[in-house]
């Protein structure tokens, strides 16, 4: 049975090579989605999942996986700025663990700590009006946990 990772070590372990890896930024009204390129060099904002109950957003994420073909997940785990971990983080797991029986893939939990903070002034920056940045800003913030992540699993290839 895969399970969920807390290193990126251990889940390079169990991904296959030249297959997208998804990056999810959990929140409580939407599931942010981004998607790698199969080199995993470049992480780009996908799709936003209004949420219902786990089984309606289930079966919309695993759509994603399917049609990307994506081989792990991502998973933003919400860490409090002191490095702690509360409710959110639970929620998180929780949804992982659930995920996980209905679906064998790799789940890696990245700590996304100012992930919605450094979308926000991308967006920002990008001159985005108000109703733009809210429409985007899940999908964004999942780009960046994703690509957080692919850029240590290129420093863990460059050191290896």
């Amino acid at each position: 049975m895969t399970t969920v990772f807390e290193t990126a070590e251990t889940f390079l372990e169990q991904v296959k090579p030249n297959t997208p890896l998804l990056g999810l930024d959990l929140g409580e009204k939407t599931i942010g989605v981004a998607v790698s390129d199969i080199f995993w060099s470049i992480a780009s904002p996908r799709d936003t999942i209004r949420r219902k109950k786990f089984g309606v957003d289930a079966t919309a994420l695993e759509a994603i996986i399917d049609s990307t073909s994506a081989c792990g997940l991502v998973l933003g785990l919400p860490r409090n700025m002191d490095g702690s971990e509360g409710a959110r983080c639970q929620s998180t797991r929780a949804f992982a663990r659930n995920l996980l029986a209905r679906r064998t893939i790799p789940i890696l939990l990245w700590d996304e700590r100012l992930s919605t903070v450094a979308a926000e002034r991308a967006l920002l920056d990008a001159d985005a009006s108000r109703a733009k940045r809210a429409e985007v800003i899940d999908h964004v913030a999942a780009g960046y946990i994703l690509q957080g992540a692919l850029d240590r699993f290129a420093h863990i290839k460059r050191a290896s």
